[in-house]
């Protein structure tokens, strides 16, 4: 290459680079360019949450000879030796893929809620094929796990990508992430409204005019794109009555009730499940197949506990049936859910828990029935209690409420599904205190109750807030010396190190000048069993100065107690104070765009 083309070619690449800065700076400073971003998202998302659906209804065709139309769920006619063998040979499959992505990748997946609430929306794409391809299999095989998981993941992990090649500020990076969930769920279930909301409640944590028009615009986009491949993956629409008698409001409180504890019950179940199967079967292949086989014994009982349960769930809605079937059906499908969640099966349970609500509101119809012929209108206690046990599993009583709403159609039921999910949302927050998403981070030890953004507390560590020069002295000091190397007013206070540089203490400078001269410097020592330690987060240094009563505490280096550094109360606090402004400043900065 002569000199002139590589001048050229060097001038070209800096007229590019010069442009893609400068559309850097629009979006980063466009509220209708965030809109715009979020619109392609919500596209992505769509086809990919058609091509998800696609590949997992195909993997069951494949699997289990279905006729293009038929849900798996819903297929009484599978043959025992399929249902009981592809579960498990579908287990042996996840292990090795998963064997070959901890060779590829052994870093664990972040979560969209997990990315926004610790990592300010940074979320990996690698991450969402990851999880998207587990999902996938776990569904295509029958375990009883949702695809919205993977959904999620992938939409997340595009608008994050997207998000940071525009350079994009934290807050709008967190929004946009919140756009790519409502895109997901919103194509997942035909339901733009429901995705939003769920965006909001779940991934960005709170509502606000700024998120209001990107999340509703991706979720639109998603929706539009799923109906145009028809995808197929939306739940079943069905009609309710125009009108509901205000009889139903006690009825709805009542099974909202339930709907808390069963959820409560589900979750932890899940969580035991895991916790003992771990123990007791350490190889995860085995413990795979024996999840898998569970599944496949427990399907020969009713197909309802394969596979998400899209097809059982119409049969829910759409057919009448006694008491005791459904009860039946519902305890199926329960330990189905936790026994593929419990064993290691990758997805959600955000269909699950719709189609055990839906179950459980019919056996509540059919209880009252037998107690008080007729009975109330079964239709509409499934609907109630398909959303109060959804937002009891998944945290999201609002997008459950709006659920209710997009499928139906009806604004009469509406009212007491509210009244429902408000019931069953506040004995879960009371009770229990997690959603299935944050009980699982619970397990994992991460300290996530939501998706508020508290990844710049972690951020603001004892050790990059401490100072560094510190006046020590030797524990062997008598009194006399540290008064004449610590006059009045050289310092306030001075870290003691005992034997081998340890921490000993910290003695306050005019109180030793106070003492009497016999006193020991020993006998003036305060805090000797308090430190902080430099990986502290600014919220655990302030409760420790808080357990404390302290003013100034030192900073070690762990078991070895050597002192490095010194941290006062009024400077933590003032920090702290100016990042809480910062953040404030940073989303007025959204919203006034």
């Amino acid at each position: 290459m002569t000199s002139l083309a590589l001048r050229r070619r060097v001038l070209l690449q800096r007229r590019w680079e010069r442009m893609a800065a400068r559309l850097r700076g629009w979006v980063r400073g466009s509220e209708v360019a965030v809109v715009g971003l979020a619109v392609l998202v919500g596209a992505a998302v769509g086809l990919l949450a058609w091509g998800m659906g696609a590949a997992a209804h195909g993997l069951q065709r494949l699997l289990y000879g279905l006729e293009p139309h038929l849900r798996l769920s819903a297929a009484t006619r599978l043959p025992d030796e399929l249902v009981l063998l592809v579960p498990v040979l579908g287990g042996l499959a996840l292990a090795g893929l998963n064997h070959l992505i901890a060779r590829w990748r052994p870093k664990r997946p972040i979560d969209p809620i997990e990315a926004n609430a610790l990592h300010g929306g940074r979320l990996s794409l690698t991450d969402g094929a990851v999880v998207g391809a587990q999902t996938v299999l776990s569904n295509g095989v029958g375990a009883s796990v949702g695809l919205e998981a993977g959904y999620t993941q992938v939409g997340g992990g595009i608008a994050s990508r997207l998000g940071r090649a525009c350079s994009l500020r934290r807050g709008d990076l967190r929004i946009l992430v919140g756009a790519g969930t409502a895109a997901a769920i919103g194509a997942a279930f035909n339901a733009p409204l429901t995705g939003a909301f769920y965006a909001f409640e779940l991934v960005i944590g709170t509502y606000s005019i700024a998120a209001l028009f990107p999340v509703v615009a991706s979720a639109v986009s998603g929706v539009l794109v799923a109906r145009l491949l028809q995808a197929g993956t939306y739940v079943v629409e069905t009609a309710a009555p125009g009108v509901v008698d205000p009889g139903y409001y006690p009825l709805a409180l009542l099974l909202g009730a339930l709907c808390g504890l069963s959820g409560i019950l589900l979750m932890r179940g899940v969580g035991t499940t895991e916790t003992l199967l771990t123990r007791f079967i350490p190889s995860v292949p085995l413990r795979l197949m024996l999840g898998g086989l569970a599944v496949g014994g427990l399907a020969l009982i009713s197909p309802v506990a394969l596979s998400a349960g899209h097809g059982a769930l119409h049969l829910a809605f759409m057919t009448e049936a006694p008491a005791w079937p459904v009860l039946v059906l519902l305890l199926v499908k329960a330990a189905a859910s936790i026994v593929s969640l419990g064993s290691g099966f990758r997805g959600g349970l955000f269909f699950a828990s719709l189609l055990i609500g839906a179950l459980g509101g019919k056996l509540f119809a059919g209880v009252l029935a037998m107690l008080s012929p007729p009975g109330p209108d079964p239709l509409i206690l499934t609907i109630i209690g398909m959303s109060a046990f959804g937002a009891a599993v998944i945290g999201a009583p609002l997008s459950m409420t709006f659920l209710a709403l997009e499928t139906t159609g009806s604004l009469a039921v509406a009212g007491p599904v509210l009244a429902a999910v408000a019931v069953s949302g506040l004995i879960v927050r009371r009770l229990f205190g997690y959603s299935f998403a944050t009980w699982r981070f619970h397990l994992r030890g991460e300290a996530i109750r939501s998706a508020h953004d508290i990844g710049w507390v972690n951020d603001l560590t004892v050790g990059s807030l401490m100072r560094r020069a510190v006046p020590t002295a030797p524990a062997a000091l008598d009194l006399a010396a540290f008064r004449q190397r610590f006059p009045l007013g050289a310092a306030t206070r001075v870290v003691i190190l005992g034997e081998g540089g340890r921490y000993a203490g910290i003695v306050s400078v005019p109180e030793a000048h106070a003492a009497p001269p016999e006193t020991a410097l020993e006998g003036l020592l305060h805090l000797t069993d308090r430190v902080l330690l430099p990986s502290m987060n600014a919220s655990v240094a302030m409760a420790a100065f808080e357990a404390a009563e302290a003013e100034a505490m030192a900073v070690v280096d762990g078991p070895a107690r050597r002192v490095i550094g010194l941290l006062t109360e009024a400077h933590l606090l003032r920090r702290y104070g100016e990042e809480v402004e910062k953040r404030r400043r940073e989303e007025s900065g959204i919203a006034s765009g």
